[in-house]
């Protein structure tokens, strides 16, 4: 409503009434006003009544929801179900044209211009995490591993001559898939042990660099991982890359919520070469599946990936993301950030107790700022099968856990085989282990219940063995 429509409405309502009514209006108007004019996430969280209001405004602009309008083409953004159109807000005609994801859409003004303001909020997002130097960013509605393929699909037409990708060793089909998917070659260089750490072997990798340069289209380097693979050495890598002239791309798919793998990045990205950093918006912001961000200091090369997307793409991700912005605003999204990393020594110190109690440790993985892992060496030695303990967790209503067997059976992955298993991100990795993450949304409470329900089962896989109690220690300060 305008002021003329708050003035018309006064001779039927009592004016004080219409006035205050009016002034509410008059609030949100300038919410919205600030966010066109910033570009920047509201330092305070929306409400819902508000969000809800502006998304009924931009799903107007589409001509769908026209008064009067007919639609006489084959995609006229028309929705069957009731249910279906309140779920995606009238929003029918996705984003994008058949050409460029990104482009403009003629019939849906709203939608285009929700998926630039998406963009927008998510790029001051990631620069308030730590990414500061990042000039732009672009969603796409696909998860990290296909995000990675469209990435080497678009540099194909750059380097057309290239037929492979070096992979410092992360042991996630995904990111093998999206090499095979792409039509490139992986050349998968394994990580060494030092201590406790899957850490990155610089060395191969600089000689796969000075044998091949010219083949290797580029160097995927991953900064968020299970332990007890480390973040890679992102800074020594990007020094490489710059040096050879081969593209760097970062699987940083759950990492905005580290300061530590952000600081990583952006050292990287002023001493060597950083061509696009990859990040998932579930893991990252809270949001289903199915979403992920790039972000560059360079435009133009996300304007080749969204060049190369074949056809439109639907708009859920990017409504999902924008609500979840505008109502996390500055504020709480600080404070998810801290909390987290509050949280995670927290986790690690009632972790390391539970491994204490039952003749386990806490691996040393100190480069890892969110995962992290204790051994199953005693449960093993003691003859439990330790590949059933995340099992039982599971049946705890425990999810996330990982655990990885010492004698692994082999595997193959995209036709590349792993003669040791798959899972420790190297060969021969010495201990049995399982992991735990302290990820952004975690709380104190979940710890707690965590801790307790491992605890429960590390007693059932010792009365399975029916072992004494005395063979268990008790935890002590």
């Amino acid at each position: 409503m305008n002021e003329q429509h708050f003035r018309l409405a006064k001779t039927l309502v009592n004016d004080s009434y219409m006035k205050q009514a009016e002034e509410s209006r008059k609030r949100r108007e300038k919410l919205i006003r600030k966010l066109f004019a910033n570009r920047k996430l509201p330092k305070d969280g929306w409400d819902e009544v508000t969000i809800r209001l502006f998304l009924q405004e931009i799903a107007s602009m589409d001509s769908n929801n026209f008064i009067g309008n007919v639609g006489a083409g084959e995609r006229e953004a028309r929705v069957f179900s009731n249910i279906v159109r309140e779920r995606n807000y009238s929003l029918g005609h996705g984003i994008g044209r058949s050409g460029d994801i990104s482009a403009i859409q003629p019939k849906a003004a709203g939608s285009s211009l929700l998926a630039k303001l998406t963009e927008c909020l998510v790029l001051d997002a990631i620069k308030i995490a730590g990414l500061e130097s990042m000039k732009a960013a672009l969603v796409v509605p696909v998860a990290t591993g296909m995000a990675m393929t469209l990435i080497f699909l678009s540099l194909r037409t750059l380097k057309p001559h290239a037929t492979k990708i070096i992979l410092s060793r992360i042991d996630q089909k995904s990111c093998i898939k999206s090499i095979q998917a792409a039509g490139y070659e992986s050349i998968i260089v394994d990580n060494h042990v030092i201590q406790d750490e899957a850490r990155t072997d610089i060395k191969s990798i600089s000689n796969w660099l000075e044998l091949e340069a010219d083949k290797i289209l580029c160097v995927v380097s991953t900064m968020s991982c299970f332990a007890p693979r480390a973040p890679d050495d992102i800074v020594t890598i990007a020094t490489l890359c710059q040096t050879m002239d081969v593209f760097h791309i970062v699987n940083n798919a759950y990492g905005v919520q580290s300061r530590q793998s952000n600081v990583w990045i952006e050292s990287a990205s002023s001493k060597g070469r950083v061509d696009i950093v990859v990040q998932s918006t579930d893991k990252n912001f809270m949001v289903p599946v199915g979403g992920a961000v790039l972000v560059a200091k360079r435009v133009d090369y996300l304007m080749k990936v969204a060049q190369i997307y074949p056809g439109r793409a639907s708009a859920q991700i990017h409504i999902d993301l924008l609500i979840t912005l505008l109502q996390m605003g500055q504020s709480t999204w600080r404070e998810l950030l801290r909390q987290r990393e509050e949280l995670f020594p927290v986790l690690k110190n009632e972790f390391s107790k539970i491994a204490y109690k039952y003749g386990e440790r806490l691996l040393d993985t100190h480069h890892n700022p969110i995962s992290m892992a204790m051994t199953l060496d005693q449960l093993e030695a003691k003859g439990f099968p330790v590949e059933f303990f995340g099992s039982m967790l599971f049946t705890r209503f425990v999810s996330g856990t990982r655990v990885v067997a010492r004698k692994n059976n082999k595997t193959k992955v995209c036709g590349i085989d792993f003669p040791d298993g798959f899972g420790a991100h190297c060969t021969n990795y010495p201990h049995s282990y399982l992991t735990a993450a302290c990820a952004l949304g975690m709380t104190r409470q979940d710890i707690v219940a965590f801790c307790d329900r491992l605890d429960q089962c590390f007693q059932e896989a010792y009365k399975k063995l029916e072992l004494p109690k005395d063979d268990t220690r008790t935890f002590m300060d």
